[in-house]
């Protein structure tokens, strides 16, 4: 029997937008804007990778510092293959970039002999609204890993802002109160939109995958290795399980006032690091380096051998799957192909956060934030937290 059936789950009666829109969920303080404009153009939202490299001078691999708007990495990455003459798994890059949105990232090319292409590159098949330039290149002895990066910088231009009626201060005052705020304390570490997909359809894609029986197979080497290769060809799909059972976790855990404190059972993600350690029960050192935010309280990205988590916290996390259908058979799917559970921090500090007020015209309100957050978190979490409705043109 599957995960589906066992749940009595009827996909077609699911709402996947609804149940995966990060919006809807809560916030440890009320937003002190209510609604405003982002993304207007690709210049009001600047993602710059921020990658330490000490390249060599010498290697086979061109880096290329390139800056764009209007296209995605991956089909950046298929334009400078076809440039080179190499093939696409010879292009590397750290992460995914947005299209909508004015980026500089790395790419690297295995170049063998060093042979760089005869022409510029300029590719003549994109369109008028997007744009590809490289501003810096190196040669290095190694090719450019994705999750190579550590941090990426974003300039976000919010605008034609409504702000919120029950403000104690005056509207910006109450705004920059919160922001100073959020400086100090972190965001809950919610997975944005785009994990899900338009309309989450990644998840509805996920309950499809997970309603297909597994084939067994004789050999033990062999089922390894399909199951390694099904992993790896549904990640969308299995990130996007993962990434809305920890998300409805992180918001029973922002309800009850324990994302940013602790539980007893507790597994701790130590600051800066992918560096995770379990405890017993709370205590005062734990609280103090808690509250100092050296180190962060986790939820499971869900799978199998989730043995590290204890007591209270052990206990939420399972009653928040067990309790919703959806879930539950989301966690059994996960569980079922042997994806191994992991740990994520559920507080995002959001460093070097400074803002501007630069009101353009009559009495429109636009604010710029500026801030670094680590690799593998997203700037959705840092506006959702001060904006309570983004609506983008």
């Amino acid at each position: 029997m599957t995960a589906i059936e066992n749940q009595h789950l009827d996909p077609a009666t699911i709402d996947f937008a609804a149940v995966t829109n990060p919006a809807d969920l809560p916030q440890p303080m009320k937003p002190p804007i209510k609604q405003a404009l982002y993304k207007a153009k690709p210049e009001d939202f600047v993602v710059n990778e921020r990658l330490e490299v000490d390249f060599t001078g010498q290697g086979e691999h061109l880096w290329l510092h390139i800056k764009k708007s209007g296209i995605n990495t991956a089909y950046l990455a298929k334009l400078l293959s076809e440039w080179a003459d190499i093939p696409l798994r010879d292009v590397g890059y750290s992460g995914l970039k947005d299209r909508l949105a004015l980026t500089t990232q790395w790419f690297s090319l295995r170049l063998p002999k060093k042979q760089k292409p005869d022409s510029d590159f300029a590719p003549v098949d994109i369109k008028e609204h997007e744009t590809v330039k490289i501003i810096a290149e190196h040669w290095h002895n190694k090719k450019l890993n994705r999750g190579t990066h550590n941090a990426n910088q974003f300039v976000i231009t919010l605008r034609d802002i409504e702000f919120a009626k029950d403000q104690t201060l005056g509207d910006k005052s109450s705004v920059e109160q919160h922001l100073q705020t959020i400086s100090k304390t972190g965001v809950p570490n919610y997975f944005g939109p785009q994990r899900f997909g338009f309309g989450g359809n990644n998840i509805r894609e996920a309950l499809n995958l997970f309603a297909r029986p597994l084939k067994s197979t004789s050999s033990a080497k062999k089922k390894n290795k399909r199951k390694s290769a099904l992993r790896e060809q549904n990640s969308m799909e299995l990130s996007a399980a993962r990434s809305l059972i920890f998300n409805q976790i992180l918001a029973a855990r922002v309800q009850d006032g324990s994302w940013n404190t602790g539980l007893n059972g507790e597994v701790f993600n130590l600051n800066g690091s992918g560096s995770i350690f379990a405890s017993e029960h709370m205590d005062e050192t734990l609280q103090a380096r808690v509250a100092s935010g050296d180190i962060h309280p986790t939820a499971v990205m869900w799978g199998a051998g989730n043995d590290k988590v204890a007591g209270d916290a052990a206990e939420l996390e399972n009653t928040v799957v067990q309790q919703d259908a959806l879930l539950a058979a989301l966690a059994t799917g996960l569980e079922q192909r042997e994806v191994k559970a992991q740990r994520r921090a559920l507080r995002l500090p959001v460093e070097d956060l400074s803002w501007r007020w630069a009101d353009e015209q009559d009495e429109e309100q636009t604010l710029v934030l500026s801030f670094t957050l680590t690799t593998g978190s997203f700037a959705t979490s840092v506006l959702a937290s001060v904006v309570e409705h983004l609506t983008v043109r």
